[in-house]
């Protein structure tokens, strides 16, 4: 397939429709370790697409989540060494630093010819940072949607697909590509794409902390904090900023691309786009460089790992977490929401 001028291989659900993946794994067990981001919408999916799906997990409100989505205890759902032990396919999806913390039980049932399945390239890249070094005797595998669990899940509902990428780290029983394509399938993917654990783990950290999150973040700051500082109202700001942004252009170009957004603004609001995206890129492209070299050094992983192993981890994280959502542009954020026509 043609992606602006480069030729990729994708996997669509045409050339791989689930009746192939249901055969594939027809004689497998699949164990979703973990019941937190991805858990629920990857399990809860393939349940409805009719593969042999359990779920592991530690007692708590987590497994408690997991009974109301329909999981019986002994039944479909057991303790993460329990359903281990059970599966021929581990998905382990927990969250970075779970992983750490229990892959030394995990390995213990990630037996000869079974496949280890992760949606994050994380563990495995900086194995000489996690620990995590799986056996040579089992498939070792990915399928990383590119959303969250939720957006996963509710698309899923909607009769659509969340893209994701898919990798073969390990392949010891032959089977691992098409184990992953079936699994790729089986939770609900629009279409899948070949990467690598490496290329998946540096990708996503970048976009995360560059413009999927913290970009974004920063500049939408930065924007409404002028915008403030030059006299106009947290109204006018927030709308400006953020409302126009999120509720009129973004599905102008999330459908039809940016050129077609352009298009179809006013000739001012064309004219200024076009001579102001360049000064933005040239003040952002050096940011995202050093971001991107922090990656691929390992270093932000590092970050994330000393900081996810602190006791009290939580605690701080909720603090930054409670000035964010004080701050004065999402708390107007609050009131422009209610305001809003469906909520009226």
């Amino acid at each position: 397939m043609n992606f602006g001028g480069v030729i990729e291989e994708v996997m669509t659900r045409e050339e791989f429709p689930l009746e192939k993946a249901r055969e594939i794994l027809k004689d497998e067990t699949i164990a979703v370790i973990g019941y937190g981001v991805q858990g629920p919408g990857q399990a809860c999916n393939l349940r409805d697409n009719g593969f042999n799906v359990i779920v592991g997990q530690r007692q708590g409100k987590t497994f408690e989540k997991a009974i109301a989505d329909g999981w019986v205890p002994g039944e479909t759902l057991f303790s993460i060494e329990e359903a281990a032990d059970k599966a021929t396919i581990v998905m382990c999806l927990l969250s970075d630093a779970a992983v750490m913390s229990v892959w030394p039980t995990l390995q213990k049932y990630l037996t000869p010819g079974k496949a280890l399945y992760f949606s994050h390239g994380f563990a495995i890249t900086w194995s000489d940072r996690t620990g995590c070094v799986p056996a040579k005797d089992i498939d070792v595998i990915m399928v990383a949607p590119k959303g969250s669990g939720t957006s996963l899940r509710t698309m899923f509902l909607e009769g659509r697909g969340l893209n994701s990428s898919y990798a073969v780290y390990n392949d010891a029983t032959g089977k691992a590509l098409e184990r992953t394509l079936a699994l790729g399938i089986g939770i609900g993917s629009g279409y899948l794409f070949e990467t690598t654990f490496q290329r998946e783990a540096t990708s996503d950290l970048t976009g995360e902390r560059g413009s999927l999150m913290g970009a974004i973040q920063g500049l939408l700051l930065a924007q409404y904090e002028v915008l403030r500082e030059n006299g106009h109202t947290p109204s006018e700001a927030f709308n400006e900023t953020v409302e126009e942004l999120t509720q009129s252009l973004m599905p102008l170009f999330a459908q039809k691309g940016m050129d077609w957004m352009y298009a179809n603004c006013s000739t001012t609001a064309q004219r200024g786009a076009l001579d102001w995206m360049g000064p933005f890129h040239d003040a952002c492209k050096p940011v995202v460089e050093k971001l991107y070299a922090s990656v691929k050094s390992g270093n932000e992983a590092q970050i994330s790992i000393d900081a996810n192993s602190k006791p009290d981890y939580r605690v701080g994280l909720e603090k930054e977490l409670a000035a964010l959502r004080e701050s004065e542009m999402w708390r107007t954020a609050e009131t422009v929401r209610q305001l809003r026509p469906e909520n009226n």
